[in-house]
């Protein structure tokens, strides 16, 4: 991003150096930021509903990100350290179950929800943090 520092605070965003790691999952490239690397910190909005569930939150962009594709069912590495809090949302983007989990406990949580016809989707946040990390789609 060429933005100057000025620009980037206009629009709520700062670089950051990592100072822990694990700490600040990338985003874009889905795997947790090194120690030392510079990210991005800025405000997502990752529920975008025309209701009062619609949300914003912090995420991070690591300096060099290239773009991740995971296949179907695949759950990135970084997801797997963390305690998650799981937000199942309706076609209506009404949150219809809400649960937290261990990163290692992941996909039967998400096996769970989807048992239920009324979830659509599921939004994956950290559970102390808040942070968002990515979304889980019904196909």
């Amino acid at each position: 991003m060429s933005l100057s520092g000025s620009q980037l605070k206009r629009q709520n965003i700062c670089w950051k150096y990592v100072d822990s790691s694990p700490g600040y999952p990338c985003r874009v490239s889905l795997q947790d930021a090194l120690l030392g690397e510079r990210v991005l910190c800025m405000p997502f909005a990752h529920l975008k509903a025309k209701n009062f569930y619609c949300a914003s939150g912090p995420i991070f962009v690591r300096e060099n990100a290239k773009e991740q594709s995971l296949n179907m069912n695949e759950i990135p590495t970084m997801l797997r350290h963390r305690q998650l809090s799981l937000r199942a949302y309706s076609s209506e983007d009404l949150m219809v179950m809400a649960t937290i989990c261990e990163g290692v406990e992941l996909e039967g949580e998400i096996n769970k929800l989807l048992c239920s016809a009324a979830v659509n989707y599921i939004h994956i946040h950290n559970a102390i943090p808040g942070c968002f990390n990515c979304a889980v789609y019904r196909v």
